[in-house]
């Protein structure tokens, strides 16, 4: 053989085995690179090693984890399932597939990988504390919650599983335990910025919205760019009605995070409740350009547009929500109750059965063994309780239905607030009636006053309208009589304001002294209000009203004062109803996109024969309504 082939073949063979040799080193020099967070670097040395040696484990699984901080999750999964079909018992290579799977928002995948890895590691902490995530995610709180304890018996102060834990309880609505699983964090690691946001959210959910927004507060101190803290730290000010401070912790937050369309679509919400309605709007589509698929941002979108009167766009911003989410439950109500305002009662009615699943509502189905009456069902010989679910306006408008049940053959029971009871015994067609909390007598079937008017098949002209359905009773009025005293003066009747705990309470409540344009009129006013609020109390001296609310017990008092007067003008309160079921002339004074069941563009009801409606204009102020009013009040003082 020559000496050049001689040369050749040694050269050759220093070729081939100078991969081998360098296999560790750069193997070690990847693992370097990916710890130093060069991941392009780590790759492209992974694929060296991986080039030549397809079957080695470790080069395979370095790979993947590289490229999947990359976000290349497509090839780290298959290269995750190479490494692991050369070696199916390493519970790191499960579990970090696993933790791909979980940013693919593959939880049920993810969740499988994570029990791979504990079954054949069940003390690995890291996949434990990954599968609560998963549960979490997947909505399976029950378990996640199991599986925070299971991991606490191993680790008992570990603060991102006390977190965990805490996250669950809130989800199943177990909110003191919630915020302890928080401070058991915090006891652990003080400044752990998640476990104190999420114990504002915690707070938030009860209500208690100085304390959440001082939770928020803690969380920045510990992490300024904590851009989730500043979105809900913003829906806390939201709720204190602190709207400029709500816009400037959103605005902070897009300025952390120009992406973050919860908080565009939060800050949506809190332009709306300043009635910037057109910036909310551009706000919510800022939010949609970056997530066509928010349903939130759509379903407040529609909202917006509902205030604005623009009510087809705000029924299709419903529709796009409801594509996306089914099962969401505040998009159907409201198409429901704009449906019913369009006079739309054959969808509305039946969209309206979704209030139960709507949270903020707080209402509770009965629980009852009895099944639920919506119409269909003959009810000769059977007992039906109707019973009372949201205000005292609504027993009052919709209790008209309980003798049309009677006139179908059944036996009545009505349940109402205790305030409407004595009220209500004055109605035909109850065989009993009780209040909240009474025991009840067997009953056979059971039906929501507001489901009535479905299981009826109400349309607008099969409303059941004949007034009045009520009455005080005659010694009560008679006594009230007395007490007022020789009439000289047509008898005005005045409600201001309503419950202040409403969600519409600023539209519809307004103040005593708006109202004093119309105590020019020749008359007697006199105050329907129960409670008058401390802002009222010196308008009410001034205006010289008689004032009985000490003395009106429950509603059965009310009716027999409302009897005694000419007129009842309020604002869309219960009083409105009692008025209009006694067939007391009442004028009624309604927001610009009033209530569902005052309609559009009417100034009368179809519920209420003596009603007479008074509409805010475009412009949303009161000077307008009232004017109309006062020029109304003394025609009607004159005749």
């Amino acid at each position: 053989m020559s000496n050049a082939r001689q040369r050749e073949d040694r050269r050759r063979v220093a070729r081939m085995n100078q991969p081998t040799l360098a296999l560790p080193q750069a193997l070690s020099r990847a693992t370097a690179a990916y710890k130093a967070g060069q991941f392009a670097a780590a790759e492209h040395l992974c694929r060296q090693v991986v080039d030549s040696r397809p079957d080695l484990f470790d080069a395979l699984h370095l790979l993947a984890i590289v490229q999947s901080r990359l976000g290349k999750k497509d090839a780290a999964l298959a290269n995750f399932d190479r490494a692991l079909a050369l070696r199916p018992d390493s519970a790191e290579a499960h579990f970090n597939r696993g933790l791909t799977l979980h940013a693919l928002s593959r939880f049920a995948d993810a969740l499988s990988s994570y029990d791979r890895a504990l079954a054949l590691r069940p003390d690995y902490a890291g996949a434990l504390l990954n599968r609560g995530v998963a549960l979490y995610q997947l909505e399976r709180y029950e378990e996640a919650l199991a599986n925070s304890d299971r991991a606490l018996m191993r680790l008992p102060d570990h603060a991102d599983t006390l977190l965990n834990r805490g996250l669950a309880l809130h989800a199943l609505k177990r909110f003191a335990a919630a915020l302890s699983s928080y401070d058991r964090a915090l006891a652990v690691r003080p400044g752990h910025a998640e476990a104190l946001s999420n114990r504002g959210l915690t707070l938030h959910a009860q209500q208690r919205f100085d304390e959440a927004l001082s939770s928020y507060d803690r969380a920045l101190a510990a992490r300024p760019d904590y851009a989730q803290a500043l979105c809900n730290r913003g829906l806390a000010l939201h709720e204190l009605k602190r709207y400029d401070e709500a816009l400037a912790s959103y605005d902070r937050a897009l300025t952390l995070r120009p992406d973050y369309a919860e908080a565009l679509s939060n800050r949506g919400l809190t332009l709306h409740a300043q009635k910037h309605f057109d910036e909310a709007l551009a706000s919510y589509d800022r939010a949609l350009a970056l997530r066509p698929d928010y349903a939130e941002a759509h379903f407040n979108r529609g909202l917006t547009l509902d205030e604005l009167a623009r009510f087809d766009e705000a029924l299709a911003s419903y529709d796009r929500a409801l594509a996306l989410r089914p099962d969401y439950a505040e998009a159907h109500l409201n198409e429901g109750l704009l449906r019913l305002l369009l006079g739309d009662f054959d969808r509305g009615w039946a969209k309206y059965e979704w209030r139960w699943k709507n949270a903020s509502l707080e209402l509770k189905e009965r629980n009852s063994p009895r099944p639920l009456w919506l119409g269909a069902d003959a009810i000769a010989g059977k007992t039906v309780l109707l019973h009372s679910e949201q205000g005292f306006g609504d027993a009052i408008q919709f209790c008209r239905y309980v003798p049309l049940v009677a006139a179908r053959g059944a036996r009545v029971i009505l349940e109402v607030e205790r305030p409407l009871r004595e009220l209500m015994t004055s109605l035909a067609g109850a065989a009993q009636v009780l209040a909240g909390g009474d025991a009840l007598p067997h009953f056979d079937l059971q039906c929501p006053l507001l489901s009535l008017p479905l299981a009826f098949g109400t349309r607008h002209d099969s409303i059941p309208s004949a007034v009045p359905y009520l009455r005080a009773a005659a010694d009560a009025v008679a006594a009230w009589s007395a007490r007022l005293g020789t009439k000289t003066r047509p008898r005005i009747g005045l409600v201001w304001s309503g419950n202040p705990k409403h969600k519409n309470d600023e539209n519809r409540s307004i103040s005593l002294r708006t109202l004093m344009p119309l105590f020019t009129v020749e008359a007697t006013f006199v105050s329907l209000q129960k409670d008058v609020r401390a802002a009222d109390a010196e308008a009410l001296k001034a205006g010289g009203l008689l004032d009985f609310g000490d003395a009106l017990r429950d509603f059965s008092d009310t009716a027999a004062l409302v009897a005694n007067l000419d007129l009842v003008i309020s604002v869309d309160t219960s009083v409105a109803h009692l008025a209009g079921a006694l067939a007391t002339p009442v004028w009624v004074l309604l927001p610009f996109v009033p209530d569902w069941r005052w309609l559009l563009d009417r100034d009368d009801s179809p519920w209420y024969p003596t009603a007479r409606l008074f509409r805010q204009d475009a412009t949303r102020g009161w000077d307008g309504v009232i004017a109309r009013v006062r020029a109304a009040l003394g025609d009607f003082v004159r005749s």
